[in-house]
Protein backbone atom coordinates (compact mmCIF):
# COMPACT_ATOMS: atom_id res chain seq x y z
CA UNK A 1 0.00 0.00 0.00
CA UNK A 2 0.85 3.48 -1.28
CA UNK A 3 2.22 6.19 2.14
CA UNK A 4 1.27 9.15 2.09
CA UNK A 5 3.98 11.40 1.02
CA UNK A 6 3.75 15.22 1.78
CA UNK A 7 5.98 16.34 -0.90
CA UNK A 8 3.26 14.82 -3.79
CA UNK A 9 0.46 16.27 -2.08
CA UNK A 10 -2.05 19.42 -2.05
CA UNK A 11 -0.09 21.38 -4.55
CA UNK A 12 -0.17 18.32 -7.06
CA UNK A 13 -3.70 17.52 -6.01
CA UNK A 14 -4.88 21.03 -7.14
CA UNK A 15 -3.39 20.64 -10.59
CA UNK A 16 -4.79 17.36 -10.71
CA UNK A 17 -7.94 18.40 -9.97
CA UNK A 18 -8.16 21.58 -12.51
CA UNK A 19 -7.45 18.88 -15.37
CA UNK A 20 -9.61 16.42 -14.06
CA UNK A 21 -12.44 19.91 -14.45
CA UNK A 22 -11.38 20.29 -17.46
CA UNK A 23 -12.10 16.58 -18.78
CA UNK A 24 -8.94 14.77 -18.00
CA UNK A 25 -9.87 11.62 -17.32
CA UNK A 26 -6.29 10.20 -16.48
CA UNK A 27 -5.74 13.10 -14.33
CA UNK A 28 -8.75 12.43 -12.31
CA UNK A 29 -7.79 8.77 -11.96
CA UNK A 30 -4.10 9.94 -10.75
CA UNK A 31 -5.79 11.87 -8.05
CA UNK A 32 -8.28 9.62 -6.51
CA UNK A 33 -4.99 7.51 -6.37
CA UNK A 34 -3.24 9.98 -5.19
CA UNK A 35 -5.81 11.19 -2.32
CA UNK A 36 -6.23 7.14 -1.20
CA UNK A 37 -2.95 7.06 1.00
CA UNK A 38 -3.54 10.89 2.84
CA UNK A 39 -6.97 9.75 3.42
CA UNK A 40 -6.76 6.37 5.06
CA UNK A 41 -3.84 8.19 6.87
CA UNK A 42 -6.41 11.20 7.86
CA UNK A 43 -9.38 8.21 9.53
CA UNK A 44 -6.69 6.02 10.55
CA UNK A 45 -5.74 8.61 13.61
CA UNK A 46 -9.32 9.78 13.91
CA UNK A 47 -11.11 6.39 14.21
CA UNK A 48 -7.95 4.96 16.91
CA UNK A 49 -6.23 2.50 14.54
CA UNK A 50 -8.94 1.64 11.98
CA UNK A 51 -8.00 1.66 8.48
CA UNK A 52 -11.62 3.39 7.44
CA UNK A 53 -11.10 1.82 4.20
CA UNK A 54 -15.70 2.43 4.68
CA UNK A 55 -14.81 6.15 4.97
CA UNK A 56 -11.91 6.54 2.42
CA UNK A 57 -14.81 5.33 -0.26
CA UNK A 58 -17.15 7.29 0.82
CA UNK A 59 -15.34 10.39 0.36
CA UNK A 60 -13.87 9.66 -2.65
CA UNK A 61 -17.68 9.07 -3.99
CA UNK A 62 -18.61 12.43 -2.25
CA UNK A 63 -15.36 13.97 -4.02
CA UNK A 64 -16.95 12.56 -7.39
CA UNK A 65 -20.43 13.91 -6.87
CA UNK A 66 -19.36 17.66 -5.88
CA UNK A 67 -16.44 18.07 -7.84
CA UNK A 68 -18.49 20.62 -9.55
CA UNK A 69 -18.78 22.29 -6.52
CA UNK A 70 -14.92 22.70 -6.25
CA UNK A 71 -13.75 26.28 -7.56
CA UNK A 72 -9.98 26.12 -9.61
CA UNK A 73 -8.66 28.99 -7.72
CA UNK A 74 -9.29 28.00 -4.00
CA UNK A 75 -6.74 25.93 -2.17
CA UNK A 76 -7.73 22.13 -2.66
CA UNK A 77 -6.70 20.38 0.92
CA UNK A 78 -9.12 22.35 2.90
CA UNK A 79 -11.62 21.72 0.49
CA UNK A 80 -11.04 17.71 0.61
CA UNK A 81 -10.37 18.02 3.87
CA UNK A 82 -13.88 19.42 4.61
CA UNK A 83 -15.17 16.73 2.58
CA UNK A 84 -13.25 13.99 4.21
CA UNK A 85 -14.43 15.77 8.01
CA UNK A 86 -18.14 15.89 7.17
CA UNK A 87 -17.86 12.21 6.12
CA UNK A 88 -16.12 11.50 9.34
CA UNK A 89 -18.74 13.16 11.62
CA UNK A 90 -21.58 11.37 9.91
CA UNK A 91 -19.88 8.31 10.30
CA UNK A 92 -19.68 9.19 13.75
CA UNK A 93 -23.18 9.70 14.08
CA UNK A 94 -24.47 6.88 12.74
CA UNK A 95 -22.33 4.51 14.38
CA UNK A 96 -21.86 6.17 17.57
CA UNK A 97 -17.77 5.58 17.27
CA UNK A 98 -15.08 7.21 19.06
CA UNK A 99 -12.61 9.23 17.26
CA UNK A 100 -9.13 10.92 18.48
CA UNK A 101 -9.88 14.59 18.47
CA UNK A 102 -7.75 17.10 20.42
CA UNK A 103 -9.11 20.95 21.07
CA UNK A 104 -6.17 22.86 20.48
CA UNK A 105 -4.87 24.68 17.06
CA UNK A 106 -2.15 21.84 16.29
CA UNK A 107 -5.06 20.07 15.35
CA UNK A 108 -4.92 18.64 11.72
CA UNK A 109 -0.74 19.88 10.91
CA UNK A 110 -0.01 15.96 11.04
CA UNK A 111 -2.18 15.65 8.17
CA UNK A 112 -1.43 18.48 5.68
CA UNK A 113 -4.45 20.37 7.15
CA UNK A 114 -3.82 23.94 7.87
CA UNK A 115 -4.22 26.14 11.41
CA UNK A 116 -6.39 27.75 10.80
CA UNK A 117 -8.78 25.53 9.21
CA UNK A 118 -8.55 23.64 12.55
CA UNK A 119 -8.85 26.90 14.54
CA UNK A 120 -11.95 27.73 12.99
CA UNK A 121 -13.09 24.14 13.14
CA UNK A 122 -12.81 24.94 17.04
CA UNK A 123 -14.20 28.43 16.84
CA UNK A 124 -17.41 26.85 15.66
CA UNK A 125 -17.31 24.41 17.94
CA UNK A 126 -16.90 26.53 20.71
CA UNK A 127 -19.87 29.34 19.26
CA UNK A 128 -22.21 26.71 20.19
CA UNK A 129 -21.70 27.15 23.30
CA UNK A 130 -23.22 29.79 26.02
CA UNK A 131 -20.46 32.83 25.68
CA UNK A 132 -19.30 32.51 29.37
CA UNK A 133 -18.82 28.98 28.87
CA UNK A 134 -16.65 29.22 25.80
CA UNK A 135 -14.78 31.21 27.19
CA UNK A 136 -13.91 29.60 30.36
CA UNK A 137 -13.11 26.04 27.86
CA UNK A 138 -10.82 28.68 25.55
CA UNK A 139 -8.86 30.44 28.84
CA UNK A 140 -8.55 26.60 30.53
CA UNK A 141 -7.79 24.62 27.51
CA UNK A 142 -6.79 26.12 24.53
CA UNK A 143 -5.18 28.91 26.24
CA UNK A 144 -3.06 26.41 28.75
CA UNK A 145 -4.37 28.66 31.90
CA UNK A 146 -4.31 27.13 35.25
CA UNK A 147 -8.00 26.67 37.14
CA UNK A 148 -6.76 29.17 39.10
CA UNK A 149 -5.68 31.31 36.74
CA UNK A 150 -9.10 31.32 35.17
CA UNK A 151 -10.50 31.65 38.58
CA UNK A 152 -8.51 34.48 38.88
CA UNK A 153 -9.51 36.16 35.15
CA UNK A 154 -13.06 35.79 35.36
CA UNK A 155 -14.06 36.25 39.66
CA UNK A 156 -15.80 32.80 39.59
CA UNK A 157 -14.95 30.30 41.82
CA UNK A 158 -12.17 27.40 40.96
CA UNK A 159 -14.84 24.49 41.58
CA UNK A 160 -17.13 26.80 39.18
CA UNK A 161 -14.94 26.70 36.68
CA UNK A 162 -14.10 23.07 36.46
CA UNK A 163 -17.68 22.19 36.85
CA UNK A 164 -18.02 24.48 33.63
CA UNK A 165 -15.27 22.94 31.65
CA UNK A 166 -16.58 19.55 32.65
CA UNK A 167 -20.19 20.32 31.14
CA UNK A 168 -18.58 22.35 28.76
CA UNK A 169 -16.37 19.50 27.19
CA UNK A 170 -19.45 17.28 27.61
CA UNK A 171 -21.82 19.50 25.34
CA UNK A 172 -18.69 19.64 22.51
CA UNK A 173 -18.90 16.01 22.63
CA UNK A 174 -22.17 15.02 21.93
CA UNK A 175 -22.07 18.52 18.65
CA UNK A 176 -19.52 16.15 17.20
CA UNK A 177 -21.66 13.27 18.10
CA UNK A 178 -19.48 11.28 20.84
CA UNK A 179 -21.81 9.23 22.75
CA UNK A 180 -21.19 9.09 26.81
CA UNK A 181 -20.00 5.83 27.66
CA UNK A 182 -19.80 4.62 31.33
CA UNK A 183 -21.57 6.99 33.45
Amino acid sequence: MATYNPSEGPEKWQALMRSAQAGDAAAYRALLEALRPWLIAYFRRRLMGSTGEDLVQMTLLSLHEKRHTYDPNAPFLPWIAAVARHKLIDYVRKNGRHVHVELNEELGLEDGMQPDLAARDVAVLLAQLPKDQARIIKLHKLDGLSVEEVSAQTGKSASAIKVTVHRGLKKLQALVGIKETGQ
